[in-house]
């Protein structure tokens, strides 16, 4: 046995030892504690959530639907998307390709919940293949009525896109005394072609008499908004889906020819429209967000009602204003926003 004398003792080399045990310890749970707090998002965010758009990254409206869905669900899901393209893109086999593509997308990655935006993500995607199916979908962006789809599914709910057509008319009748002739300007698109059929049934129910005029080309659009100088006034449909469309040069060509009065339900179509009533992309975004959180924490879409949206922007755009010699009321201009 060694023996150690009362020299040889040192107790300040025990204390070092238990100061250097301690500090490793707390090395080691500093580690652990980092190293679980990097599993910990993954745990949050392991409910999957995909967004197919049925449009293309830049078109405003989409773009406002995406902002508005991501403000909800950034954070609360692993969130991805898909964009079909099909507003650039209108052939019918081009279309079902992409619907074919999104399935593929669903099958493999196995979201928890799917939310789509307009029709042809409900038609080519929820329609064409998950009616009544396990996966739950929420829609938004829809124009006007689902029946052609034949919603709700059990698995299927969402918000109808209606403009403010109504309080638009309504608004135009008390501006201007003559208003019993007007015509419709749009592209050439199944989308184009429901918004005008409610605006037929609309002007019809108060009398007014609509022309139309769907286009394909800038070209086209700027000889009928020539044209159109000739009516009362002028309802200005979406100018997605028509080809080579270049802001700077359609505002430059229109604004010397300017003389009536023209309305939107569209918010990008504010730059050549001088009134507008519009519908909030953002809406159909959040709303879509909140009832897939809904969705997530348990409940089913069968028990959510299908709505419409229930808000609308108004806007102005002074400078097509003044350059038709169109004076609005002030309190109008004053709550309006201002288009640039």
């Amino acid at each position: 046995m060694i023996q150690m004398n009362r020299s040889q003792y040192r107790p300040e080399q025990h204390e070092d030892t238990r100061h250097t045990l301690r500090n490793s310890f707390s090395v080691r749970l500093l580690l652990v504690l980092l190293f679980l707090g990097m599993l910990l998002p993954q745990t949050v965010l392991a409910e999957k959530c995909l967004f197919i758009s049925s449009y293309h990254k830049g078109y405003a409206w989409s773009d406002g639907v995406e902002r508005g869905l991501r403000s909800v669900l950034e954070g609360k899901c692993d969130f991805k998307q898909f964009d079909m393209d099909t507003k650039r893109n209108k052939d019918l086999e081009y279309k079902k390709a992409k619907g074919l593509e999104a399935k593929n997308l669903i099958d493999n990655w196995q979201p928890d919940v799917v939310i789509t935006a307009d029709d042809n993500a409900a038609k080519f995607v929820i329609q064409a293949h998950y009616k009544d199916h396990s996966i739950p979908f929420v829609f938004c962006g829809v124009n006007w009525t689902v029946k052609e789809y034949g919603f709700p599914y059990s698995n299927v709910t969402g918000m109808v896109e209606i403009a403010p057509i109504q309080p638009l008319l309504d608004k135009v009748i008390a501006l201007q005394e003559n208003h019993e002739r007007a015509i419709y300007i749009g592209a050439n698109t199944l989308t184009e072609t429901k918004n005008l059929a409610r605006f037929k049934k609309a002007t019809e129910r108060v009398g007014i008499q609509l022309d139309s005029r769907l286009v394909n080309t800038a070209e086209e659009w700027l000889v009928a908004y020539r044209d159109a100088q000739k009516y009362d006034f002028i309802i200005m449909g979406s100018n997605s889906g028509i080809k080579g469309w270049d802001k700077e040069q359609i505002t430059t060509d229109i604004l010397p020819k300017t003389r009536r009065l023209s309305v939107t339900s569209h918010g990008w179509m504010m730059p050549y429209t001088m009134l507008g009533f519009t519908k909030v992309p953002e809406e159909q975004g959040e709303w879509s967000g909140l009832l897939a959180l809904d969705i997530l924490d348990g409940a089913k879409p069968s028990d959510i009602a299908i709505v419409p949206n229930r808000k609308w922007d108004i806007w102005t755009n002074s400078e097509l204003l003044a350059a038709s010699g169109i004076v609005l009321p002030k309190n109008l201009l004053r709550k309006s926003k201002k288009a640039h």
